[in-house]
C-alpha cells in the first residue's frame, strides 16, 4: 500500500547511473540516513563503510567491477534527489549470461513505484547494453512488496530455499525469481 501522501513520479523524471566520484557526499548521506531502515531487513554493512573513506572505496569496486563485467551497480536519481540503488551482480557470463538484481528504496521515497521502475529501467540495461539473457532474483516470503515489484517486471517464482537467509539471529526461508530476455 502507498503511503497516502505520496505522489507517483513520472519514469521519465528517473534515471539510473553507474556511481561516480562525484556522487560520494548524495551517497554517504543515502546510506547514513536510510541506515537503520536497511538493516532492519538485510545484513548490516561494516561500519567502516559509513564514512567517506569507505563509500569512496565503495565506488572505486562499483566502477572496477563494472569494468571487469563482474557487476553493474546504479544509483536512481528523481529529479536531482538520490532516491534509491539498483544492482547486477554476480555477472556469470560463459554458458549462463547472468546476473542477480537487487535494489533499495530510500524509505521516505517509499510507495511511489520507483523500485518496480528502477528494476525495469536496469532489466532493459541488462537485456540491452550488457547482453544478459537471465537475470534472477531472490525475496523473503513475507516481503510482498518486494515480490510484487518481481512480478509486475515479469519475474516468475522457480523455487524456495528453506532457513537460506540469516538476520539479526533468526533464519529466513527465500523464494527465488527468473526473468528471461524476449527471444
Amino acid at each position: 500500500m502507498s503511503h497516502p501522501l505520496a505522489t507517483r513520479t513520472s519514469a521519465a523524471t528517473l534515471q539510473l547511473v553507474a556511481p561516480r566520484a562525484v556522487d560520494l557526499p548524495a551517497l554517504l548521506a543515502f546510506e547514513l540516513e536510510n541506515r537503520a531502515f536497511f538493516e532492519a531487513t538485510i545484513n548490516a554493512r561494516p561500519a567502516d563503510y559509513y564514512s567517506a573513506e569507505g563509500v569512496g572505496a565503495a565506488i572505486e569496486q562499483a566502477q572496477r567491477e563494472a569494468r571487469d563485467d563482474r557487476a553493474y551497480q546504479y544509483l536512481l536519481w528523481d529529479s536531482g534527489a538520490l532516491v534509491g540503488r539498483v544492482n547486477l551482480t554476480k555477472v556469470r557470463r560463459a554458458h549462463f549470461h547472468s546476473a542477480e538484481v537487487g535494489y533499495r528504496i530510500a524509505q521516505s521515497a517509499g510507495g511511489r513505484g520507483l523500485a518496480s521502475e528502477a528494476v525495469r529501467q536496469v532489466l532493459a540495461k541488462a537485456f540491452g547494453e550488457h547482453g544478459l539473457v537471465r537475470v534472477e532474483a531472490t525475496a523473503r516470503p513475507e516481503n510482498e512488496g518486494s515480490t510484487r515489484v518481481l512480478q509486475k517486471n515479469g519475474f516468475t517464482p522457480f523455487g524456495r530455499s528453506h532457513r537460506s537467509f540469516e538476520l539479526a539471529g533468526i533464519w529466513y526461508d527465500l523464494l527465488h525469481f527468473e526473468r528471461r530476455a524476449e527471444a
